[in-house]
């Protein structure tokens, strides 16, 4: 498959959608204006929980007794993304136990070109899942270990993990080698209730040729650069991938803020929500936001972006010492002007999905104009922390590749299946054993997209 730009409106349309329901979850998958390729199934509660459960263990979130370090260093060097024949077997499970054959089947129908795109709607507790690495069966477990293991994992003490045995040969065999993002560009839907809502519209045809505004790696007050919401990027300089990236859009455009020097872009102590307000009123084309996000724990509207907001600030987020955190609740009421696309490289800023209202950063964002966003799943290691954790030499930067890879596909006329291009580009090299190419970076990037946005 030959990855080319298109722009072309009347490609092919899936819609992938699943919802939590008591003990179980229905899912369906349907081509767009063909009402009999509908295909539905159910994933019993003991099948979701053995997905949840191989996932878990591979992403950088602390389980309990780790700490965040600990939980880095085990997705770095031992968890499933840590090498691709372990990363192979996760996408084979997962692609197993959440998509049905027939779904399988009718994405292998709807291949075409230019390439269809598949919207996806999880449920609350698939909120994490990285669909685009999800690997189509060509041999799955006998249908009657899969009742037995189901069957055991409802329990009297509730639904447990299954516990399957799986087919002991060689990952290789055990796959058709497709995964779901070379069949498909896949993207993100937005849940209805936000799509309908009263919101801003901010075109790309109108705001294309405005200068990008770049927020990238604000200082948190009162916060040390190794701290938990210190510095991203480690110390700003001209000679890093991302400032010689960002110095050369700045010879050909005009981006905001304007500065004299390329460093200036970088750890500003003055960039906090007004500052953000103030650039936003000058209708960039896009926003590029690299920095920390905090994930809700109990409401999607207390997910946070971290400024340099000092705690004199307003907003509804506590304090954290001389800092204010910016939540979604905040940008919907300080009514910020957001442009058609919006790329949030921040920890677990997509997680929208992992509540039942997802009116969390993005549905903010788009509550606010967007109509293209892109976001991260899950944490992203800082520069530092993949050298000092990870397999490398120490001179790989798969964070500044991401930067780099999200703010050129942001250009592109069909920006959120530019960002796949560019994970198909990854996944191949990943495949072909180049470990940089890292899937805790690729595979959490997830676009949103609305008003036929692509």
């Amino acid at each position: 498959m030959v990855d080319v730009a298109v722009t072309e409106s009347d490609r092919l349309t899936l819609v992938l959608r699943f919802a939590d329901v008591g003990v179980a979850t229905y899912a369906s998958l349907r081509v767009v204006g063909r009402p009999s390729s509908l295909v539905t199934w159910v994933v019993e509660e003991p099948i979701l929980l053995a997905a949840l459960e191989e996932l878990a263990d591979a992403l950088p979130d602390p389980q309990p007794s780790e700490t965040r370090g600990d939980a880095l260093a085990r997705a770095l060097t031992s968890g499933a993304f840590a090498t691709p024949a372990t990363e192979l077997t996760l996408a084979y499970r997962l692609g197993v136990l959440l998509l049905d054959d027939r779904a399988w089947q009718l994405l292998l129908e709807c291949v075409s070109a230019p390439r269809a795109v598949l919207f996806v709607s999880p449920s609350a507790r698939l909120a994490r899942v990285p669909w685009a690495l999800l690997v189509m069966p060509a041999v799955r477990p006998a249908v009657g270990e899969l009742l037995r293991a189901r069957t055991a994992g409802f329990t009297a003490a509730g639904p447990m993990a299954a516990e399957i045995s799986w087919p002991a040969v060689d990952i290789d065999t055990l796959t058709e080698g497709y995964r779901l993002v070379e069949l498909v560009d896949v993207l993100m839907a937005v849940p209805p209730s936000i799509v309908h809502a009263p919101r801003s519209r901010a075109g790309w045809d109108d705001r294309g040729d405005r200068p990008p505004l770049l927020l990238l790696d604000p200082r948190v007050p009162g916060q040390r650069p190794d701290s938990e919401l210190g510095s991203v990027l480690g110390r700003p300089s001209r000679d890093t991938p991302v400032a010689r990236h960002f110095a050369e859009l700045r010879s050909r455009r005009l981006v905001l803020p304007q500065v004299d020097d390329v460093v200036e872009l970088f750890r500003r102590d003055d960039a906090d929500r007004a500052w953000l307000a103030d650039l936003l009123a000058e209708q960039p084309s896009r926003l590029l936001f690299v920095g920390h996000a905090s994930a809700a724990d109990d409401r999607a509207d207390r997910a946070a972006l971290h400024l340099a907001c000092t705690a004199a600030s307003s907003g509804d987020a506590d304090a954290i010492g001389e800092h204010r955190p910016l939540t979604a609740s905040d940008i919907i009421a300080l009514s910020l002007q957001m442009p058609p696309r919006v790329a949030l490289l921040a920890c677990a800023s997509g997680g929208d999905y992992r509540f039942d209202e997802a009116t969390g950063l993005v549905a903010a964002l788009i509550l606010g104009g967007a109509q293209l966003v892109t976001a991260t799943l899950w944490a992203l290691a800082t520069t530092a922390g993949y050298r000092q954790l990870g397999p490398g030499t120490g001179a790989e930067d798969p964070m500044a590749e991401v930067i780099v890879a999200v703010d050129q596909a942001h250009t592109a006329a069909d920006a959120g299946c530019a960002v796949n291009r560019w994970q198909r580009d990854r996944m191949r090299q990943w495949r072909a054993g180049d470990t940089s190419a890292s899937p805790l970076y690729w595979a959490a990037l997830a676009t949103f997209a609305v008003d036929g946005a692509r």
